[in-house]
């Protein structure tokens, strides 16, 4: 299983990005997909969980402002990002639990600066 993590960008403060997130193999069967993200000399932090069924989870630094989905006929993720902060610079990683294990893509780096 691969995922690779498109979308990053350079944004302004209160800008939006959207992150996609393509699997090679089909997506129905994960039972979790997520997007996590990590600066320098800090540990990777969830920032949004969807599970096959739709339920979705937020860091509560994110609530309100970014919105997790999957398109399983297409195997994608993405992370639709709203009212970007400074702070939500990093790099974001997908991934994906399936039978017992979990998989990361590459990540994409998200840059909000003025």
């Amino acid at each position: 299983v691969q995922l690779q993590a498109s979308g990053g960008g350079l944004v302004q403060p209160g800008g939006s990005l959207r992150l996609s997130c393509q699997a090679s193999t089909s997506m129905a069967s994960f039972n979790w997909m997520g997007w996590y993200r990590q600066t320098s000399g800090k540990e990777r932090e969830m920032v949004a969980l969807i599970s096959n069924l739709g339920s979705k989870n937020y860091a509560d630094s994110v609530r309100g402002r970014f919105t997790i989905s999957r398109d399983n006929g297409h195997n994608t993720l993405y992370l639709r990002m709203n009212g970007l902060k400074p702070e939500d610079t990093a790099v974001y990683f997908c991934n994906g639990y399936v039978n017992g294990a979990n998989y990361w893509g590459g990540g994409t780096q998200v840059t909000v600066s003025s």
